[in-house]
């Protein structure tokens, strides 16, 4: 089997990486070539342009910044008029649920089968191959893919297309939240003077345990702000959640204060930290930085 994967990034690459010692034949292809030639020696084939790479592809995965780009680099550099009919697109790329479904029905027409599957786990599940993939889309289409996935981590079909989407939007926005909460309280703590690696290990084990409060819990305490999903990516969630809430007359109160705050961190310098580092902007706003 032959699989094109189309973004070799912070994500990209563990993926292509699993693929290809998974014993599958990958073709990958990134805007910046370097970044895909670090597949070369687990035996990807290195493209130049993304339509070479998914010419003799049965699966093709794109794993690309938004969904703006995915829309070029599927449609605007031939990507789609490259593909065989009959092949599964694969977009594991964070965009709108309604850019999802206008890019599956233009595959439609070309004979070619669309699944919207985001993932959640960060680069610690890319390497580890314990992501957690929410796809929308045909049942039929997501069996066919199946066993490549399950190389990346755990599937679950949640609806038609475009839930996919949604349901990687419920999770950012929760995880936004609750960066900011931890960040917030642990800031509070230290404030009266509270040790906030003990703090973090009293409340591990309560009602308030969370793998955010582990992991990036750790990272506050450790000040290791290094990116593996970073700052500008978490805005850009948190926006698209907004940008479907308005598409659908509903209210989002809680997801509005967490864009600004986010926001505000990347004009403040901050767009290049992982997403917990709107630790430092909260420090920043009590002058504890």
């Amino acid at each position: 089997m032959h699989i094109a994967i189309l973004g070799i990034g912070l994500m990209g690459y563990p993926m292509g990486r699993r693929l290809c010692e998974a014993g599958y034949t990958v073709h990958a292809w990134n805007r910046t070539p370097e970044k895909a030639q670090r597949l070369a020696p687990f035996g990807a084939h290195i493209h130049a342009h993304a339509a070479d790479a998914v010419r003799h592809a049965d699966i093709v995965i794109t794993m690309l910044d938004n969904g703006a780009v995915v829309e070029e680099v599927v449609f605007g550099q031939g990507v789609a008029a490259a593909m065989r009919a009959g092949c599964v697109l694969v977009d594991m790329s964070s965009i709108q649920p309604v850019q999802a479904r206008h890019h599956a029905e233009r595959l439609r027409a070309l004979g070619i089968e669309y699944l919207d599957a985001p993932v959640s786990g960060g680069t610690v599940g890319a390497e580890q191959g314990t992501l957690a993939i929410m796809v929308g889309g045909a049942p039929e289409a997501l069996q066919r893919v199946q066993s490549v996935l399950s190389i990346l981590g755990r599937t679950t079909h949640v609806g038609a297309t475009g839930c996919g989407q949604l349901t990687k939007l419920a999770n950012q926005m929760i995880v936004g939240t609750t960066i900011g909460i931890v960040a917030e309280s642990l800031l509070l703590c230290a404030r009266g003077g509270a040790d906030m690696a003990k703090v973090r290990e009293a409340i591990a084990g309560g009602f308030a345990d969370s793998r955010i409060l582990q992991l990036h819990g750790q990272r506050m305490v450790e000040r290791d702000f290094a990116p593996r999903a970073r700052m500008t990516v978490q805005l850009k969630d948190l926006r698209n959640a907004l940008a479907n809430a308005q598409e659908t007359g509903f209210e989002a109160p809680i997801t509005a204060q967490m864009e600004q705050l986010f926001a505000q961190g990347i004009a403040h310098g901050l767009s290049d930290l992982d997403h917990s580092g709107l630790f430092v902007e909260l420090a920043r706003r009590n002058g504890m930085v």
